[in-house]
Formats: structure tokens, sequence, C-alpha cells
């Protein structure tokens, strides 16, 4: 995932791609009559750890960028009187196309054993998932029967768990300070990054992957480190699915 790396060394350094020097060892292992099945696997046990530490790695590092996209959630839901809260229909809605565009999607368990247990478990594109539990008594409040009730503690348990792993927020209906708090500068910056992400996924060969490079250098002042993490990495996954095969 380094293309403006590759295209641009004064600006960043080389990485090491410790999977493809594994891979090859393991190759070379493998064509060799005596390498013994003790050693095979031990290889093919470090070349497990190296993947899951690089699906680790591209996980947080696309979670960190998606950040800044998740939308603050308003509270429609009332609950008695007391208080109000994010349905979790509005939640979903918001958070479904933005956890698509970073690679992410966002599933649920449930288990009924002993209370209700709600699971969030957030996979990623890399293989990486991450999750959450949360242990609820059924929600009998309202006059609600047996099954409602149950299915008002699953509907929590979605928006607890959806939370805690996105880092969710949300804000009364009538708060017009969360409609405001966003600057135009801040929105045309992301919409910018946003239709360069689009430019770069849909490079199909290297002389226009080298030519669009030069275009997204000279719209954020022609040095490669001003680009957003999210154009960089878009332009990098370019590089490497279009760059000449030796």
């Amino acid at each position: 995932m380094n293309a403006v790396v590759a295209a641009a060394p004064d600006n960043y350094p080389q990485p090491r791609n410790e999977g493809a020097t594994i891979l090859s060892v393991i190759s070379r292992a493998a064509a060799d009559p005596n390498c013994d099945i003790e050693k095979m696997e031990r290889l093919m046990q470090m070349h497990e750890r190296i993947q899951e530490r690089q699906a680790a790695a591209d996980f947080a590092a696309d979670l960190a960028e998606m950040q800044d996209a998740l939308p603050s959630i308003g509270e429609r839901g009332k609950a008695a009187g007391r208080y109000t809260y994010a349905l979790w229909e509005d939640i979903n809605t918001a958070i479904k196309p933005i956890l698509k565009r970073f690679g992410f999607a966002l599933s649920f368990r449930t288990d009924f054993a002993d209370g209700i247990a709600v699971t969030g478990v957030l996979s990623h594109k890399s293989g990486h998932r991450e999750e959450t539990t949360i242990k609820l008594p059924a929600d009998p409040s309202g006059n609600k029967n047996a099954v409602q009730a149950v299915a008002s503690s699953v509907s929590y348990g979605k928006r607890y768990a959806a939370g805690a792993l996105l880092n969710l927020t949300s804000h009364g209906e009538d708060d017009d300070a969360f409609a405001t708090a966003e600057t135009e500068e801040k929105r045309a910056e992301r919409e910018k990054a946003r239709k360069w992400v689009e430019v770069a996924d849909g490079v199909k060969a290297h002389d226009v992957y080298k030519a669009k490079k030069a275009e997204v250098l000279a719209d954020y002042g022609g040095n490669a480190s001003n680009l957003p993490p999210s154009v960089r990495a878009a332009f990098n996954r370019a590089f490497n699915a279009t760059r000449p095969k030796d």
C-alpha cells in the first residue's frame, strides 16, 4: 500500500514487505526436498503472524480515518419522558454507507441462554475484527409484553455495542449546534478527499495512475505529505494494482 511512497521517495521511506519475504522463503523451502516438516510449519506460523499483524494495523488505520466521517446521531427515541436516545434504525441508516466506504461491516450475535447477551462484531476487509458484548435483562418498561421486552433489550444492545466499537455520539433533535459545528472548509476538504479516493479507485492502467498522481499532488500543494491518509492509501492501492510486473 505504498504507491505515493514509491513514486515520491523523497517524501516517504520505502516500507518492508515482510509477508512477501516470508513467502519467498517458504517457496524456496518447499522446493528443497531436504527441508523438514517442522521447519515448514514454523515458517507458515511466522507468515500467519505477519498477516495478522498487518491486518490489525490496516484495521486501526482505517478506523482512525473513518472517525471524522461518522456523524452525530439525532436522539428521536424517548424513554418514558426521562431521557432521549438515538434509535437503532437511525444509527444503522447513518453508519452503513460510511462503514462500507472504509471497508468495514458491523454484525451482531445474540445469546439468550443466561439473560440477553448482544455481541457486536466490527469486521474489516483485511480480515481483522473486534467485538464487544453487553448482557442485559429483558426490558418490561412501558407495559411491554414478553416478546417486546426482549426485542427492546436487543435493540438497546445493538445501540450500545455499535457505540462502543465506533465511538459514536448522539445529540438532541432540537440541538442546532451540531448542524453548524462543522465548518464549510472542513466539509469541502472532506469532499475533495472523497473525490480523489474515487479517482484513484477507478485507475486501471499505470500510465493513468502516474497522470492522476501528478494531478493530486498538484492539488495538495505539490507535497505528498499534504495528502489526507485516505487519499494516500487509495493511490497506494492504485500503484500496487497497476505497476508493471517484473
